[in-house]
């Protein structure tokens, strides 16, 4: 399946809202539900990262679809009760489809899912809830991961380069097996800073921008140059960090060079490892609203647009061995004469 790459939207915080279109509930195919409901990952709306790229596919579908929506912002501290909560209140108002952003809330949408079977349910980044009402939203995450550690390592002055990671979990495992293996693919030799920010969510490793610049400023002490993070809202202060030092900085999920908080360190965002989570909510919609909603599991990789490179700076545009070596390596991954490794 081909995923429609959606651009994500600068967006502010909020606990919860509603948007609508004066045609909600209406479509040729004869959909009825209120429109779409969404529950934000930690962190919520305003990360320039995972859950504001969720909110772009979430505007975008009420836009052409016309239909309405509510979003609703993550508490700290919460339990899962709390989520299987927040989902069953979207659910008895009549959304559909209702997305979970992020695998915490796998056991939320696998029991509300049983309660409410005629509506469609998607959680991002998680591929365990198996059931027929269930879109499992997920991606080959190591893919454009393996596309930032080629040009991490192409760009480097030192031969020395960093990844963060917001949480210590298979999920993220898989970014930094991926920029590993791009990176020396490139140059087998080079030095790999490697840290992980929290061993819990609950910690606040996707939460908390001042844990993401102590560490990159650690990284950047020992030597590295070019840093990449796959650690949600912490990652605004790796890059930052970076932006201070003046070496690169790789951002995740979202095009983060063009997102307006993070205007003044853009310069030294040499690129982003891509994962279209707004094109994963678009889509689900879309399916609901023409009748044939997607289940079971939708994974996108570098072939269907799933995920992917930004490339949106121009000094990365100007590097033309850089840019090269990422274009070359993406083939390949497509054409199958590389195969990433998730761990």
């Amino acid at each position: 399946m081909t995923v429609a790459v959606i651009a994500l939207a600068a967006t502010g915080c909020g606990k919860s809202s509603t948007e609508g279109n004066s045609d909600s509930g209406k479509s040729s195919s004869g959909y009825t539900g209120k429109g779409i409901g969404l529950a934000y990952d930690i962190g919520g709306k305003g990360d320039q990262s995972f859950n504001d790229a969720a909110y772009a596919g979430f505007q975008k579908a009420e836009k052409d679809f016309k239909v309405s929506g509510r979003d609703i912002e993550p508490q700290d501290g919460e339990s899962s009760a709390d989520k299987v909560q927040r989902l069953e209140q979207l659910a008895k108002a009549g959304y559909n489809p209702i997305i979970g952003v992020g695998f915490v809330y796998a056991p939320a949408v696998k029991e509300v899912a049983a309660k409410y079977p005629k509506i469609t349910f998607g959680i991002i980044d998680d591929d365990t809830v198996k059931a027929s009402n269930v879109a499992d939203l997920v991606f080959h995450e190591e893919q454009a991961s393996y596309l930032a550690g080629v040009a991490a390592a192409k760009s480097t002055k030192k031969n020395h380069i960093g990844f963060i990671g917001g949480v210590d979990i298979p999920l993220i495992h898989k970014f930094e097996a991926g920029f590993d293996q791009g990176a020396k693919s490139v140059n087998p030799k080079i030095k790999i800073e490697s840290q992980y920010l929290t061993q819990t969510p609950q910690e606040g490793g996707f939460s908390s921008p001042d844990k993401g610049k102590d560490a990159a400023n650690g990284q950047i002490e020992a030597g590295a140059d070019v840093i990449y993070h796959a650690a949600g809202l912490s990652g605004q202060g790796v890059i930052q960090a970076a932006a201070d030092h003046k070496v690169w900085a790789i951002g995740v999920d979202s095009d983060q060079y063009e997102q307006s908080a993070l205007a003044k360190y853009k310069d030294w965002i040499l690129g982003s490892a891509l994962k279209n989570v707004g094109g994963a909510v678009y889509d689900l919609t879309k399916s609901v609203v023409d009748g044939k909603p997607l289940t079971g599991e939708v994974r996108g990789d570098l072939k269907s647009g799933g995920v992917g490179f930004a490339d949106s700076n121009p000094k990365y545009q100007a590097m033309k061995d850089v840019v090269a070596a990422v274009d070359k390596a993406k083939q390949d991954i497509i054409d199958g004469k590389v195969v990433v490794k998730t761990q």
